[in-house]
């Protein structure tokens, strides 16, 4: 990369668990995107007692039984990154698009697969699909130390976990140095139960993340199904630019499938595990990129990809101190578009 060449950029969107307290105040009122959601937001929500979203992050303070809640959420999440998204577009040559989970289909408008409008349809209505799904939760839980080292001894214990509770859990979402483990209530208490208490910085796993079902797993599998048939009118394009899924496959713009990428996205997608790990390690393999770019809101991703790319040995990092010693240099390869 020369001094005046924009930099070849990967853009990884985020899911749940990145809208936060400090996000409010994200989304610029006077936007078109943001005024056009909003009507979008009306005619799907009609008839129900819902906020705007510009209510919602406008809020005074956060309340996390409104502002968590799903259908109010994920559409505050999408526009976020969808605006963060199209702003690295200009600064950068954006080669290939990812996300995780939710982010996903944030990933699908941004690569032009879907328009802005249908990734806000698909992100609304999944969401209150969600709420209606079968009871239960995610939990997160590390497999790495301080260091971002794997470590064997919590590897054992997530296996441990999971055996112990049998077919009320499963594996929902790689996610660099943590597993996202879902369940039913019964299988979410086994495992809490199963899992040694372990602190890291200052959150103490296993972590149940609020406001959270069992996504990614076959728990869910009426989502998909009642999905498939409300948005069965969502046009599915191939991507302006390559696409890379929750199993680190790339859509590329000649040669993408349309109507596998339509039932991947709600079907499997939706039903099994998610591997956020894979689709970084792919874009960091088959892209070479000079940086991930990490839209908003907050900056959940930036150490998870990091973990990812100390296991890679990606641009010979291979401990934190090589990581944090890049980004504090002037070659940084990960660029989070909010500190927050």
């Amino acid at each position: 990369m020369t001094a005046t060449s924009r930099p070849r950029a990967v853009v990884l969107c985020p899911g749940r668990g990145s809208y936060t307290e400090s996000s409010l105040g994200s989304l610029p009122a006077d936007h078109p995107w943001v005024a056009e959601a909003e009507e979008l937001r009306a005619e799907i929500l009609a008839g129900e007692d819902a906020p705007s979203l510009v209510e919602l992050d406008g809020a005074e303070r956060f309340r996390p039984a409104l502002h968590l809640r799903p259908a109010n959420v994920s559409p505050l999440i999408y526009l976020c990154s969808m605006l963060d998204a199209e702003a690295a577009k200009g600064t950068h040559d954006v080669v290939a698009v990812g996300g995780n989970s939710l982010g996903w289909y944030t990933a699908l408008a941004v690569a032009g697969t879907v328009s802005f409008a249908d990734g806000f349809r698909i992100v609304q209505q999944v969401s209150r699909l969600q709420e209606d799904a079968a009871k239960g939760g995610q939990i997160v839980y590390p497999r790495i130390t301080d260091e971002w080292l794997v470590d064997e001894a919590k590897l054992h214990a997530i296996d441990d976990a999971l055996e112990s509770a049998g077919d009320e859990a499963q594996r929902s979402i790689e996610l660099g140095g943590y597993a996202v483990l879902a369940g039913t209530p019964a299988g979410l208490k086994l495992l809490e139960a199963s899992l040694p208490a372990v602190t890291m910085g200052r959150v103490t796993y296993p972590f149940r993340l609020a406001q959270h079902g069992p996504y990614h797993t076959p728990f869910v599998a009426d989502v998909a199904v009642r999905a498939q048939a409300l948005l069965a009118d969502v046009p599915f394009d191939a991507p302006s630019c390559a696409l890379i899924d929750g199993l680190g496959r790339v859509h590329a713009p000649s040669s993408t499938h349309v109507t596998l990428l339509r039932r991947y996205t709600l079907g499997e997608q939706i039903t099994t595990p998610f591997d956020f790990t894979a689709t970084v390690r792919t874009a960091l393999r088959e892209f070479a990129p000079d940086q991930l770019v990490l839209p908003g809101p907050g900056n959940t991703l930036g150490g998870v990809c990091g973990h990812v790319m100390l296991a890679e040995g990606w641009a010979g990092q291979r401990t934190r101190a090589d990581f944090d010693a890049r980004q504090a240099g002037d070659r940084a390869v990960l660029e989070s578009m909010r500190r927050a």
